[in-house]
């Protein structure tokens, strides 16, 4: 029996039938784009698309084409968090057996999207509250509009700003002295709080936020797509190494790149002065 390549287990996602969301992939594969479409609700969650979403951000490991993906919402706005009387009334009557598994999903929401090999880019618009401003948090990239505010409401309905990776992963990205005063009062964000520190890239019209966002995914698309997935892979990584650990981890991984034919290829490009083609491998 010949052995298997990684290459055996992967597989296309153009075609992929989401349930609890849309799923519109580019003509050739490579940039997906998700949109949360509850507008009537400012797209909140429900078990079923937290479920969904997880296990298909899991799943994108093995995906033969997607090399990037955008998260989005309909309607004006990204996403108001878990849906009120589908998930917040139901967890009111659980036990604490039932009320762990369900946060431990939710958590394991935040770490598929960490973990998926593409470049995710949330496109924000109007309210990102709650569980979707985690989504938005675990995101690679985010852009968003003039309009858009991002509140971390978990004290607003008594519980602690600790939730889905909140106090580790927004001190990180804004400071702790910004984190704290978000998830303690849940007040939002403003847009222009988040381009100033840091956790917006850049803003638009929300009339262009989709066209710049997957501009975006499309240059990481068409990118040196092995090494987008190492570069990733290390900023997860290297959180919890001290600096001798990061410099030996960057060395064996930078070294890996160097055997890879995209590598090679860039150099012939250069000297040749043509623009170079990466094929991922």
């Amino acid at each position: 029996m010949a052995a298997l390549s990684m290459n055996d287990h992967k597989r296309p996602f153009r075609d992929y039938q989401a349930r609890h969301f849309a799923w519109e992939c580019s003509e050739d594969g490579r940039v997906a784009t998700i949109t949360l479409n509850r507008p009537d609700k400012k797209n909140p969650l429900t078990f079923d698309s937290y479920a969904e979403l997880r296990d298909l951000f899991r799943d994108l490991a093995y995906a033969s084409d997607v090399r990037a993906v955008v998260v989005q919402g309909a309607g004006g706005n990204y996403c108001s968090g878990g849906d009120v009387f589908e998930i917040i009334e139901p967890l009111t009557k659980m036990t604490m057996p039932e009320l762990l598994d369900f946060t431990r999903m939710t958590g394991d929401l935040v770490k598929a999207i960490r973990r998926a090999p593409q470049p995710v880019i949330s496109a924000i618009d109007g309210i990102c509250a709650g569980a979707g401003a985690m989504v938005a948090l675990a995101s690679d990239f985010r852009i968003g509009t003039p309009e858009a505010k991002t509140a971390y409401l978990f004290t607003r309905v008594g519980l602690a700003g600790a939730d889905m990776g909140a106090c580790g992963l927004l001190p990180r990205m804004i400071g702790q002295g910004r984190a704290t005063e978000l998830l303690m009062t849940g007040r939002a964000m403003s847009a222009e709080e988040g381009l100033a520190w840091g956790f917006f890239s850049a803003l638009h019209a929300p009339a262009e936020l989709l066209a710049e966002a997957r501009k975006l995914a499309r240059t990481l698309a068409d990118g040196p797509w092995f090494a987008h997935t190492v570069t990733k892979t290390m900023l997860n990584q290297e959180w919890a190494m001290g600096i001798e650990e990061m410099v030996e981890s960057e060395a064996q991984a930078q070294a890996i790149c160097m055997m890879t034919g995209d590598f090679r290829r860039a150099f012939e490009a250069f000297a040749a002065k043509q623009k170079p083609k990466f094929e991922g491998n």
